[in-house]
């Protein structure tokens, strides 16, 4: 089969090729899948810069977590009626060798989620890591239901469903953060009720502004090493910041704030979620996708040979939502 591997770490048009490799037969309790689209990741990219691990886990990777097709073969132990269902997958590069970079991949089927038939195969490959980080976010702990949020990169790829998903489980009100009014607009139709632009304003001055000097219940955060100290500002007392990301590794904070307002830090990752908040988020996702309820924000969807392109669009950090490839 096609596929897109790297065997040594490094730059994306250094490492980064294309190949025939051996068709997958899938294991006892695994689905094959035939891939149609790939999601590439920030994750994707920092794995194969090796600043996750500094050395190959594996002699060879084909990457990416994310993406979506049709199970066309099943191994021991799987119900037959899987075969021909299309679905969406999760964590298939996580601690594997072979992610969704390919022609097919084989899995536990488990993380072959059912794709709505509403739902076209490019939004699928955008939710194993973007949508399920968005929704745990919001879910965690209380929910927002009556609760005013910030979403921090209200039109990112993680930011751009968190404010949807935000708006339909009950915020009371959505502030989001973005840089441009492109990005202002973008998070204004995913249904934000305030943006604050923050390359202009100060960001913990103009939410306090807009929530009357309380601040507001929960900041969903994607860079904690860059707003930390703006989120302990604008949080009320007892409120809460859930954080999937910062963009380095040691966090520097005042502690009185924390303490002086009883806030909370939430931190997780969307590949070690729980079994229990995986099926939680895995059922609503579900529910939105049979609806209709989302609006995927696809910035750039490009064919598998051009997957050097595609991880310098995502590392550049240009791609003003999801970067998908194609597979067909």
């Amino acid at each position: 089969m096609q596929a897109a591997y790297y065997t040594s770490l490094g730059p994306a048009r250094d490492v980064l090729q294309l190949g025939e490799i051996p068709t997958p037969q899938p294991a006892a309790g695994e689905v094959r899948v035939r891939i149609e689209c790939s999601g590439v990741n920030p994750s994707d990219v920092k794995s194969r810069l090796g600043l996750r691990n500094p050395r190959m886990p594996f002699p060879r990777i084909v990457p990416h977590s994310d993406g979506a097709g049709v199970i066309d073969a099943v191994g021991h132990g799987v119900d037959a009626a899987r075969l021909g269902q299309r679905v969406w997958t999760w964590n298939a590069a996580w601690g594997r060798a072979d992610g969704t970079a390919a022609q097919w991949v084989c899995l536990p089927q488990q993380q072959a989620v059912a794709l709505p038939d509403n739902v076209d195969a490019a939004a699928g490959a955008c939710l194993g890591i973007p949508a399920l980080t968005a929704l745990h976010a919001v879910l965690l702990g209380d929910g927002v239901a009556g609760r005013t949020v910030l979403v921090a990169g209200g039109a990112g790829a993680v930011g751009h469903y968190a404010v949807q998903m935000a708006s339909q489980l009950g915020a009371a009100r959505v502030i989001a953060s973005a840089s441009t009014d492109h990005k202002a607009e973008l998070a204004r139709a995913a249904g934000a009720d305030d943006v604050v632009r923050y390359r202009d304003e100060p960001l913990a001055e103009r939410v306090l502004e807009l929530t009357g000097g309380r601040g507001v219940d929960r900041v969903i955060e994607l860079d904690m090493a860059v707003n930390g100290p703006a989120d302990l500002q604008l949080l009320r007392s007892g409120g809460d910041c859930v954080v999937y990301g910062a963009s380095q590794a040691q966090l520097q904070l005042p502690f009185f704030p924390l303490i002086a307002k009883n806030l909370q830090l939430r931190c997780f990752i969307v590949y070690h979620l729980e079994p229990a908040d995986r099926e939680r988020a895995q059922a609503a996702l579900t529910r939105m996708l049979a609806r209709g309820a989302l609006r995927h924000n696809i910035a750039a969807r490009l064919p598998l040979r051009d997957i050097v392109a595609a991880h310098e669009l995502v590392e550049s950090g240009a791609a003003v939502g999801n970067v998908v490839l194609d597979l067909d």
